[in-house]
């Protein structure tokens, strides 16, 4: 499948020429050839979504909110073409990209909904005869920066709100799903959106850093949001922060299943299950790690060990829960978390084995903090369970990380569920709940080292809009000299 440039609402080869060739990690067969775009391209990005933003940011609520519902209609339509992409560019198997559609659709949906929520508000003056207001107006271009391992999702979400709020965007396609990410702006332009609203330019991997930092440096971008690693993260905020522009960073994390004495052990060994293994761990909310009480943690474990072991894993095209991680490089990292975990005395309980870049469903018991696994995010199927004596230790274990994304807590005691989830450093927290869960409407982001600004629903739209103060005046006013 050969994948083109998006600009000013026509397909281009890069302006040089060049392709970069995208490989299915499970077959090592050719997945895509995608344009790779040159610095001539982000130029000539920048100047479509500048032009473009003069007039959709003139367009009323209706207009904006009429093409957002048709394109989520028309994503949910082309929901065997995002699987096979996805299947083929990352790995994925195709209930995790059912599940990317059904809720990249639905994030499409919240936009639209919100394009009539974008309100400011009357503030009393100390002038006699001033009408005062806080008047939320589009930002201008916004660029995107969107992964490969939700990418129906992750892209959707970060080009959504900034539309709905009558910007345009520069989406940057992740260069491990060039096809699936071209696919949404497709999506956008049948619905009707106007040309050079939404752009999409795709890059060769060794590119990376260049169209990125070209792209940031553009005059005419004014907000920047990122999905990623806290690695690169940082690396965007620093740009961003050079050029005095507003970022919104979704970063990793190394999200925390508190697991209390009295807890509703199947439920919590339902969540762990889920959290921890869907799509191979491969998620910013997986369950990174499984904290659990002493006095119930010999039953929790010997129970997650045996569902662990029942979960079938292999060809991401065959009836599996874990298909292929993204690489094999991915893939050879959970066996190195594997063999130093078991030789500084952790027990492997379940799992442990690899076949090409497909990993089991891995679990290690009695983790300490010498370990790799107790802080590195894994973002992979290799989960370690940590036990714990009593509620403060288990909120010390925690918070003791760098990162601050998603968390759960599990206990029959709601009230004191609640009281340690204000306690964990998150800016997500599920009581009796995985800590793996999405919603479009809810606002997502973390703290520490998972980032700052939120995605979704009312809170997306300050990340989006300029609040301006404008004032109506006397003309007839009296001053002072």
């Amino acid at each position: 499948m050969n994948i083109s440039l998006l600009i000013n609402g026509a397909d281009r080869a890069a302006s040089g020429g060049l392709t970069y060739d995208r490989l299915d990690p499970f077959t090592e067969k050719l997945a895509s050839r995608a344009a790779a775009a040159s610095l001539a391209d982000v130029a000539a990005a920048g100047e479509a979504a500048s032009a473009a933003f003069r007039s959709w940011s003139k367009t009323g609520p209706g207009q904006r909110r009429a093409i957002l519902m048709k394109a989520a209609d028309i994503m949910d339509s082309k929901v065997g073409e995002f699987t096979r992409l996805m299947i083929e560019e990352t790995g994925a198997t195709a209930p995790w990209a059912g599940f990317n559609v059904m809720l990249a659709a639905n994030i499409l949906r919240e936009a639209g909904a919100m394009t009539t929520q974008i309100a400011g508000e009357i503030i009393p003056s100390d002038k006699p005869g001033t009408l005062a207001m806080g008047v939320r107006q589009p930002a201008g271009v916004c660029l995107a920066i969107a992964p490969w391992n939700a990418p129906v999702i992750l892209a959707t979400r970060a080009i959504a709100m900034p539309i709905a709020c009558g910007n345009s965007v520069i989406l940057k396609a992740s260069e491990q799903c060039p096809g699936t990410h071209r696919l949404i702006a497709a999506v956008l332009t049948e619905a009707g959106l106007p040309a050079g609203v939404i752009n999409v330019l795709t890059n060769a991997p060794e590119d990376a850093a260049e169209i990125v930092a070209a792209l940031i440096a553009h005059p005419a971008v004014k907000r920047v949001n990122f999905t990623g690693s806290t690695k690169v993260g940082r690396i965007i905020a620093e740009t961003c922060g050079r050029h005095l522009k507003p970022a919104l960073l979704e970063l990793g994390g190394k999200a925390p299943l508190v697991i209390l004495d009295d807890a509703d052990i199947d439920g919590a060994v339902n969540a762990a299950i889920f959290g921890a293994f869907m799509h191979q761990g491969q998620i910013c909310m997986s369950t990174e790690r499984i904290i659990v009480d002493e006095a119930i943690a010999d039953t929790l474990v010997a129970k997650l060990a045996a569902r662990a072991a029942d979960l079938p894993a292999g060809d991401p095209r065959g009836h599996v829960v874990l298909g292929s991680l993204i690489s094999l490089d991915a893939a050879q990292k959970m066996e190195e978390l594997i063999a130093d975990a078991t030789a500084k005395g952790a027990k492997l309980v379940a799992g442990g084995h690899r076949f090409g870049t497909v990993v089991e469903a891995t679990l290690l018991d009695h983790v300490t903090p010498e370990m790799r696994v107790y802080s590195e995010e894994s973002f992979g199927p290799v989960k370690p369970i940590i036990r714990v004596s009593g509620e403060e230790e288990a909120i010390r274990i925690a918070n003791d990380t760098e990162y601050g994304l998603s968390a759960a807590v599990f206990s029959r005691d709601v009230k004191r569920a609640m009281a340690v989830a204000a306690r964990i450093e998150s800016g997500i927290c599920h009581i009796n709940g995985p800590t793996l869960h999405d919603e479009a409407q809810m606002p997502f982001g973390g703290v520490k080292g998972s980032g700052y600004g939120r995605f979704g629903g009312k809170a997306a739209i300050a990340e989006f809009t300029d609040l301006r103060w404008i004032t109506v005046e006397d003309s007839a006013q009296h001053y002072p000299f």
